[in-house]
Order: structure tokens, then sequence, then C-alpha cells
């Protein structure tokens, strides 16, 4: 008993200790820090003399590196003028763009060649190079994407020369910072060249474009309309997100810096363009996929590869913030990251591989529901067998899928999942106990989903309601009333279902007529507005039997009862009566067809005496 006690204390005790180590080494750090700035004169001088040692000045050096960037991006600007920008085909906008880099990257190494530099200059010399085809390259790909997301290109021109800009000066800085290394510059002049000089106005850069062009933003996370309430209030807030996400970066490089353990700046920078670019990219996927979707030639797995990417785009994010959160906090606390490294791994292989199978299945469900509607021809038409039940497949195939990925995330993570999955089947059993409703419910309504008695889209009358079948769930199947309310009726509550929407229905109308009506002269009216009937191209195919005559149908009070009849597709059945009405209107009046109205029906009052 006293050995669990103690365990607790032991714990804390050690998680205390951790605490006030990392702030023991935050403040000696910081006091490091501002301490070295007295030591700047000194360090410079250091560097001067490391730059006579290897045969070259600060002046010197400085003007070889302007030569040979200039030399690499002309070159680069000159092939992709030569090459062009191809528009059509991504390989070809691809093998352009590599042959201009190779190209720069030859002119800038045969130009720093023929330069009088050797040693470290030469080295130098080669950084600036290979950072500056990064740049273009970087450039190149902004541009493309702003100019490809759906938003159009009115106001991603100035979004992607702004993003450009401070990329660039982001880039320009982790290529100084390289070359202070390589010349072993002093840790004060290099703390404050990269702070004061390149990270604090990369920063600011950035939030300013935040800031500036922080209706694009919105408008790129909003996406198209109709969206959720909940999307509007996020596109709302993404530009104050984003800005708060940068000044937390900003305050974690330096709390890094400061413990001594300082973040990659690639890591950093690419974490920062990622989350400006996270709307477009997710956009430019979005689209491409919905595109693919409705195409014949694309297979299911393309599709959900390419919704997946938009899933992986997300964890890659979420990874290098991970990654800058986790490094410096880690190093504090004496965790292994190797550790951590592995088990995220296997999460992210995990979720991956489930949004994998639930986009497969959703692409899938998509694509039948599409030709489903497709096949059908009308909107207004009822689904198809196949296509009511994809909603509820496609429902619990998902939930399926995301139990599985957690259980397996809880087993990658050491977790015993049999108590648990036992938990569940208990909790299962006393909800079939004690909710036999839920059951009757639910077994109903996979009896009537089996024997097909009703779809969405179709007009059918239950127990006590009647209308339009707009949802079907596990558990209940929701109406229209033709007047707008809604009925949610649970299967175990229909006895009888009357469907007025399945394949066919005939549909007889009656006249009432004058008892001298040729009755020869109303067949043949009858039968030639069959014939236009079915000559009319937009009534055709609901027809499957046109309108005729069936004669005399009764004698009632000394005038004659007409009737003609039609059999159609039961969606279309009003179109085409209120066409027959019409037609059979104009030609009792063209013909001098007097029709009788229905008698009031009742005792007669009795006459004065």
């Amino acid at each position: 008993m006293a050995e669990d006690t103690a365990a607790p204390a032991t714990d804390v005790t050690s998680i205390v200790s951790g605490i006030e180590q990392i702030m023991g080494r935050f403040v000696s750090g910081l006091d490091a820090r501002v301490g070295a700035f007295r030591n700047i004169g000194s360090e410079l001088d250091t560097l001067r003399a490391s730059f006579e040692a290897g045969g070259t000045s600060f002046g010197a050096l400085a003007l070889q590196i302007l030569l040979v960037v200039a030399v690499t991006v002309a070159a680069f600007l000159a092939c992709r003028r030569w090459f062009g920008r191809p528009q059509a085909g991504g390989w070809r906008r691809l093998f352009a763009l590599v042959g201009a880099v190779i190209i720069a990257v030859v002119a800038g190494v045969i130009v720093q060649r023929l330069l009088p530099a050797e040693g470290l200059a030469v080295r130098t010399l080669r950084i600036w190079i290979v950072v500056s085809a990064f740049a273009l390259v970087a450039f190149e790909a902004l541009h493309v994407l702003l100019t490809k997301s759906p938003l159009g290109k009115g106001h991603l021109g100035k979004l992607a020369r702004d993003l450009s800009l401070a990329v660039g000066w982001s880039l320009f800085g982790m290529a100084t910072m390289a070359t202070l290394r390589l010349w072993n510059a002093g840790l004060s002049v290099r703390d404050v060249i990269g702070t004061l000089l390149f990270v604090l106005p990369a920063f600011a850069m950035f939030a300013l474009i935040v800031w500036h062009h922080g209706t694009t933003l919105s408008a790129a996370i909003a996406g198209s309309k109709p969206r959720a309430r909940w999307h509007g209030w996020l596109a709302r807030l993404w530009p104050a997100i984003v800005i708060g996400f940068l000044a937390v970066t900003f305050v974690t490089t330096q709390i890094a810096q400061t413990l001594g353990v300082p973040l990659p700046g690639g890591t950093v920078l690419a974490t920062i363009v990622i989350v400006f670019l996270l709307p477009h990219i997710d956009a430019v996927i979005a689209t491409r996929a919905n595109t693919a979707l409705e195409g014949e030639r694309v297979s299911i797995v393309r599709i959900a590869l390419q919704q997946t990417l938009r899933f992986a785009v997300l964890i890659v994010m979420i990874t290098m913030l991970g990654a800058i959160w986790a490094s410096p906090l880690a190093s504090g606390f004496g965790i292994n990251l190797h550790s951590i490294r592995t088990e995220a791994l296997q999460i992210g292989l995990i979720t991956t591989g489930a949004a994998f199978c639930w986009n497969l299945l959703g692409s899938a469900m998509g694509r039948i529901a599409l030709r489903d509607r497709e096949s059908a021809g009308n909107p207004a038409m009822p689904y198809s067998r196949l296509g009511t039940l994809v909603p509820l497949i496609g429902w619990v195939g998902k939930s399926a899928i995301a139990a599985l990925a957690f259980l397996s995330i809880l087993v990658s993570m050491g977790v015993n999942v049999w108590p648990l999955i036992t938990g569940l089947s208990v909790f299962g059993l006393a909800i079939g106990f004690g909710s036999q409703t839920l059951v009757k419910d639910i077994v109903s309504g996979l009896f009537f989903l089996v024997d097909d008695a009703f779809r969405i889209g179709e007009y059918i009358e239950t127990s006590g309601a009647k209308g339009t079948v707009e949802k079907i769930s596990v558990r209940s199947v929701t109406l229209r009333n033709p007047r707008g309310p809604v009925a949610t009726i649970p299967y175990g509550q229909i006895s009888k279902v009357v469907n007025f929407s399945r394949d066919w229905a005939i549909e007889k109308i009656a006249f009432r007529v004058s008892f001298d009506t040729d009755m020869e002269v109303v067949r043949k009216l009858f039968k030639k507005i069959g014939q236009d009937l079915l000559a009319n191209p937009e009534l055709s195919p609901g027809i499957i039997e046109t309108f005729k005559s069936q004669g005399i149908a009764n004698v009632e009070d000394g005038t004659l009862v007409v009737r003609g009849k039609f059999t159609a597709k039961p969606a279309d059945v009003s179109g085409i009566r209120r066409e027959v009405l019409k037609s059979v209107h104009q030609a009792f009046r063209e013909n001098d067809i007097r029709v009788v109205p229905k008698p009031l029906t009742g005792d007669a009052p009795a006459p004065a005496s």
C-alpha cells in the first residue's frame, strides 16, 4: 500500500523537477543570449579574419554571390521564356520546369568556376546557387498552385506575388545563416543577424500578407455554397487563426533558440507556407476529385487516392506543427523522440489507410448515386432500389471503418482493447433487452428494405401519414406531405404501405355529356388527343398506353357518363392528366359537345300547395 502511495508522488516529483530544469535552462539561455551581444565586435573581427584566411573579403564574396545568383536567375527566366508555359498537360509543365532548373544550376556552376574563388568560397557560392534554384522552383509552384485554384486569378495573382516575396526573403535568410555557419561566425553574430534581420521581418511579412489578403483566404476556406454554418464561421476566423499561428510559431522558435535546440528553418518555413496554401491545395484536390467522380473513365481507386491526398496534406501539416512544438519540449523534459516518431508513424499509417477506405467507399457510393440519377433522366423521378440503399450502406460501412481504425490506433499504442469490446458487447446486449421498441423498428425497417416496399422519392401512404419519401434511416422513414409538413415514422409502427409510385399507374377520367351526343365523334376526338400526346416530346417518354375512349360508362339522370383512360409512369401522371383535360375541354368546345354538370343529391323541396 505504501508503494502504491509513493508511486504517484514520485511521478509528480519527476514532473516538477523536469519543469524546473527546463525553466532553468531557459533562464540561463536567455542570459547567455543577452550577454553574448557584448561580444559582437570581437566575433565580427574573428569573422573578418576567417574571410582573410580563406583568401577573400566580405565585399568580394558578396559580389561573387550576387553574380552567380543573377546568372542562375537569368538562365532560368531565359529557359522558361524559351520553353514557354505549356498550359495543357502537367507532365509537359513539369519537364519544362526541371529542364530550366538544371540549365540554371549548370550556368551558375560555370560562372562559379570562372571566378577566382577557392576553398570555403566555392562551397559558399554553391550553397547560393542551390538556394536560388530552390527559390525559383518554389515561386513557380506558388504561381501554378494559386492560379489553378477554383477561386480564379483575380486576387490570387497579388497573393502569389506577396507570398513569393516573403518566401524569397526567408530563403535568403536561410542561405545567409548557412554561409555564416560555414565561415565559423560566432553565436552572437548569427543570433543577431538571424533574429533581427531575417526571422522577425519574415514573420512580420507573412502576418501583413494575411491581413492584406484576408478576404481571399476566407473565400478559399468558405468554398462554394451551400455550406455548413461552422464552415462559414471557420472561413471568417481563418485569417485571425493564421496570424495567431504565426505569432505562436515565432515565440516557439525563439524559445527553442534560447533552450539551445533551434528548430530547422526549412521545417518552419514549409509549415508556414502549407498553412497559407492549405485552403487552395484542398480546393484544387477536391475540384479534381469531384470532376473525376463525374467521369466514366476514371477509376474509383484513383478518385479515392485523390481524396485521400487531402487528408495526407493535413497530416503533413500536423506533423510539421508537431515537429515545431514537440522538439523543444521533448528536449527539455528528456523525452525519447524515437518512440514518439514510431507511434506517430503507426497512427499516421492507420489513419491514412482508414481515410483511403473511407474515400473509396464514399466514391463508390457517390458514383452509384450519380449514375442512378443519370439513368432516371428526370431528377423528380424516384430513386432506384440500389440508389435508396446506397446512403444506408455508406453509413454502415463508414461507421465500421471508423470503429476499426479507432481500435487499431489503441492497439498500436499498447492499449488492451478486449475489455472495451466486451463492455460494448454487454452494453449492446443491455440495449437489446431494455429497448425492444428500438430493436423492433430496426428489424422491421430491414425487412421493409429487403422487400423493396418503398424508395427515396416515391409517394407512399402508411398508417396515419402519406407523402414523398425524403429520407430512410436505420430506425425510421421521413415523409414529406404535398403541403409541406414532414412526418417521421418508426418502422415498427408501419403496418401497411401503399405505394403510388411503383412501375405504372392507370388514370381514368369521366365526363358528363348530354344524352344526344354522338359517341363516335367523342371516340375519334379522344383518339386524336391520344395521338397528339404521343407526338409531344415532353410527355411521350412517360406514356405507357396513350389516352383512349372507354365508351359510355354509365347513364345518370338523362346524361351520359363518358370515360377515357391512359397508362403512364407514376411521376408523369399529373402532367399528362392536365394536358388531357385541357385538350378535351378545347375539343368539346370546337365540336359543340355540351357538358352537363352533375346534379345535386338529396331530397327535392316539396311543391307549394
